[in-house]
């Protein structure tokens, strides 16, 4: 319904936002109110002006301390009757409930979280996801290739088996049986070696069983001597001389076998003793020098503990700041924003910085893919109170009044939000650990409008985060 004058801001004539009522009985939106006090040094309230400039009192003038949160008028505004206005959607209902409706309307278009570009209704997000967007990629479980999603669906999902390292893998398994049809034998299988392998693994074989080659040799030998002596018995003594001669010639040739195997058994134990000495020395030189490696890194880990203790330090130097304000430069935020969407890094904070040279210890964090209500739908901001050194001197709770600023950057529109500390709260009573529980705007800024043309909150992958403690 449209709305009735009382309910809109003196300054930017929307619906009041958390309002508040000065002296002279007109409405601010607190962050207008807090923009016009910051930025308008002795401010003159603009509808007494308009009302009638030859009536302006002091009531008129606009100050933090001479206005106050009107709680009636917030209360009957968040009963005002709206509806959505997005192309499509038929909800309606009451003020209170509507930011909670714009973070879950299905109609609402919203930026695709991969960075591609497209800005998608929330309903057909997935479908966008798995169809058409082009950074959203998807790895092949067997040859571990990145695939769009339209290749994916196109077939990979349904036969991953094809794929040129799937393939590869399936034809040559070492279980497979094709190689079985190239492998060889030993050669002492004449005399009862049963290896079987490939040309490399024979070698390897072959050389490593040098004494049991022997042994099979020896054995052979016996057996030959015994088929002699027993087709001589069984010949009462004769056996013809030709076959005589081939038995002692196979014989000989045996024996010369035995003979360069034994040679080659004695020259192989020497090699092996010799490389056992010069093992055990290499093994000592390597224990050494693993000692002294070992002492070189602990001196390395000190001095790289020590210069990340100095360069904290001096970062911390520079960019402390000890009057309550504080401007935060983030940088990556694309990269930084992907990683939130992730849950890589969900959130950032700042550098510590001070209300005071001696004061509270404060410092910024921030959710750039939303926390809490604002996750997935706006960048979430918040307040953290740290253990200062000098928190004993200090009145507990905190009561300064916060306010957040994202600086357009081409100066026309900033996002302004404050807020004064609940006293009750845990978040603002003295830390017990190095830090308390955040509180702020968890709906700080809609994500849509961080990323929109149409303003310069992010200019050269860069944004800018004031906070200012009063």
């Amino acid at each position: 319904d449209a709305p009735d004058q009382k309910y809109l801001c003196s300054n930017c004539n929307n619906v009041l936002k958390k309002a508040l009522q000065t002296l002279c009985g007109h409405r601010y939106c607190s962050a207008c109110f807090s923009w016009i006090v910051r930025n308008n040094k002795n401010a003159i309230c603009q509808k007494c002006k308009e009302e009638d400039p030859s009536i302006i009192s002091e009531e008129s003038l606009l100050a933090e301390e001479r206005a106050f949160g009107d709680a009636a008028i917030n209360k009957e505004i968040s009963e005002l009757k709206v509806h959505c206005v997005t192309l499509g959607c038929s909800w309606s209902g009451i003020m209170r409930n509507f930011e909670e409706h714009q973070s879950l309307c299905e109609y609402a278009l919203i930026p695709c979280h991969t960075g591609c570009g497209h800005m998608v209704m929330r309903e057909k997000l997935a479908d966008h996801l798995e169809n058409g967007c082009v950074n959203n990629v998807t790895t092949c479980q067997k040859c571990q290739r990145s695939l769009s999603s339209s290749e994916y669906q196109a077939g990979w999902r349904r036969k991953p088996e094809l794929c040129e390292r799937s393939l590869s893998t399936f034809l040559f398994t070492e279980n497979c049986s094709i190689p079985s049809i190239i492998k060889g034998g030993c050669r002492f299988s004449e005399v009862g070696c049963s290896f079987r392998g490939s040309k490399e693994k024979i070698k390897e074989h072959e050389k490593s069983s040098v004494g049991t080659h022997v042994l099979l040799l020896l054995q052979h030998i016996k057996q030959l001597k015994a088929s002699l002596c027993s087709a001589a018995e069984a010949a009462d003594g004769f056996i013809p001389l030709a076959e005589l001669n081939v038995n002692k010639n196979k014989l000989h040739v045996f024996e010369n076998i035995v003979a360069v195997l034994n040679k080659e058994v004695e020259t192989s134990n020497l090699e092996i003793i010799a490389f056992q000495r010069q093992s055990e020395l290499d093994q000592n030189i390597i224990r050494g020098l693993e000692l002294k490696i070992a002492e070189l890194h602990r001196c390395l880990t000190q001095k790289d503990a020590g210069l990340s203790s100095l360069h904290n330090s001096l970062l911390f130097s520079e960019q402390a700041s000890y009057d309550g304000v504080f401007l935060w430069k983030i940088t990556d935020v694309g990269r930084k924003l992907q990683d939130s969407v992730t849950g890589r890094t969900v959130s950032l904070h700042s550098p510590a910085f001070y209300t005071a040279k001696y004061g509270y210890k404060v410092c910024l964090r921030v959710y750039l893919n939303g926390d809490g209500t604002g996750k997935g739908t706006h960048v979430s901001l918040f307040f953290v109170i740290m253990k200062g050194d000098y928190d004993a001197l200090l009145p507990w709770p905190f009561r300064h009044k916060v306010t957040f600023m994202l600086l357009d950057q081409n100066n026309r529109e900033h996002i302004i939000d404050a807020f004064r500390p609940d006293l009750t709260s845990a978040s603002f009573q003295r830390p017990v650990n190095d830090m308390n529980v955040a509180s702020g705007c968890p709906m700080f800024l809609p994500l849509s409008k961080l990323q929109s043309p149409k303003y310069a909150y992010v200019k050269e992958d860069t944004l800018f985060l004031k906070c200012i403690i009063e």
